[in-house]
């Protein structure tokens, strides 16, 4: 079944933006550095003037226990937040949370991220630009009546260098996960005199439902500064996270890594794909760890040892991985792969893009990864869409996406085997 939120606009085809539609092989040809990418976001938000759903490039769910939509998203220069109680049939009216004009951090790997607790309260955090130089700060907000209202948003980090591309989950004890690309160091760097690649893996808790957080930490020095930092709540203890980190030699492969609220624990290579490059891709992987606590990973990599969209897995929290094997086909153009654990089903879904039609694929999994089904097609648009996001109300599972075309759409692709 498919609930489309349509607007005035939704129907104007838009067609398809390249930076967001770029596959294994485009993304090929379209490295681009920081401020480059960031000036494409900034096209894109000119494309549409208005500040509702239909002219977001992307849009953040949250589904709560009770089945109450969130939706937060980025448009305008405005971040936005509206819940629906018939998965996305209708929405309640919008309410702006925050204003930015041009220097909101609006591209799909920078979304807002919005999450909700047990007891009804609500969280927000988003990135926006400081400066010409793309430096950013996170901000934060929150709800104490179910998104009637939201306070004013604060900084994250007072007096901070640069801080990006959020990611964040809250835990079955309502304490909430934030993670994010801080340049802390890189900055500490240039005033010495000193070069430094990339940005650093930073994350901080907050037990009080985002009123306060604590003192932050570093977990990895080196990662891209350009990629978002997938992240999900492992059954047996703390957050696992997965992003692209930045190895000896300039090699941009991607590592996991088990964090709580004493540890940030090892740092975990996924796979040697040998990604050297000082070129920012935009392009940040996925994570779910099943009911065993098998971490199941998606990534995509242009790698000398390796080029395209690829899945491995472990069964020991990323000590080892398995070999990676490629989703899709080899020579199509696929990006942004997402994926969900409900116990041992294991749900994974990627875009692929012909030059006219891009369209949404899923795989799934019955035990835990050993086994998988065909490719089957879910989705699909000649406009511009957002990445393919999955969400599950612990038995059902859907796809949350967003398109020009067809506006919001949750799918359901089916319930736990």
């Amino acid at each position: 079944m498919v609930y489309q939120f349509l607007s005035s606009f939704s129907r104007q085809l838009f067609g398809p933006l390249l930076l967001s539609l770029l596959g294994t092989a485009g993304l090929a040809q379209a490295q681009m550095n920081h401020s480059s990418m960031a000036g494409a976001s900034s096209a894109k938000l000119q494309a549409c003037e208005g500040f509702g759903l239909d002219c977001a490039n992307a849009a953040t769910p949250f589904l709560t226990k009770d089945g109450n939509l969130l939706l937060a998203w980025a448009s305008g220069g405005k971040v936005s937040v509206a819940q629906s109680s018939d998965l996305g049939k209708r929405f309640t009216s919008p309410i702006v949370v925050a204003e930015h004009g041009k220097s909101l951090d609006a591209g799909s790997d920078a979304r807002p991220q919005i999450v909700s607790d047990s007891k009804g309260n609500i969280f927000l955090a988003y990135a926006f630009f400081k400066d010409s130089n793309w430096n950013a700060q996170i901000n934060t907000a929150h709800s104490s009546d179910g998104g009637l209202s939201f306070t004013a948003p604060t900084p994250l980090i007072k007096n901070g260098s640069s801080e990006r591309f959020p990611s964040m989950v809250i835990g079955e004890n309502n304490s909430i996960f934030l993670a994010w690309i801080d340049k802390r160091l890189v900055a500490d760097a240039k005033q010495s005199g000193n070069a430094r690649l990339g940005g650093s893996i930073a994350y901080s808790f907050s037990n009080d439902a985002g009123k306060t957080f604590q003192p932050e930490k570093i977990a990895n020095e080196q990662s891209c500064e350009c990629c978002r930092i997938g992240s999900t709540i492992d059954p047996k203890g703390g957050v696992a996270i997965v992003y692209r980190a930045i190895f000896p030699g300039g090699i941009r492969d991607h590592a996991t890594q088990l964090i709580n609220e004493s540890s940030s624990g090892k740092i975990r290579r996924v796979s040697k794909d040998e990604w050297r490059t000082d070129a920012c891709p935009h392009h940040g992987p996925a994570i779910a760890v099943s009911g065993t606590g098998k971490y199941h990973v998606a990534w995509f990599t242009q790698g000398s040892a390796r080029s395209g969209v690829f899945y491995a897995n472990s069964s020991n929290q990323g000590e080892v991985y398995s070999k990676p094997s490629r989703i899709g086909s080899e020579g199509e153009n696929i990006s942004r792969p997402y994926l969900l654990a409900l116990d041992q089903s294991i749900w994974l879904v990627w875009k692929v893009f012909d030059g006219v039609t891009t369209s949404v694929y899923l795989k799934q999994s019955p035990d835990d990864g050993v086994t998988w089904s065909q490719p089957s097609l879910v989705a699909q648009t000649s406009a511009y869409s957002d990445h393919p996001l999955l969400i599950s109300n612990g038995s059902d599972v859907f796809l949350s996406w967003l398109t020009r075309a067809d506006g919001y759409q949750v799918i359901k692709l089916g319930s736990k085997q």
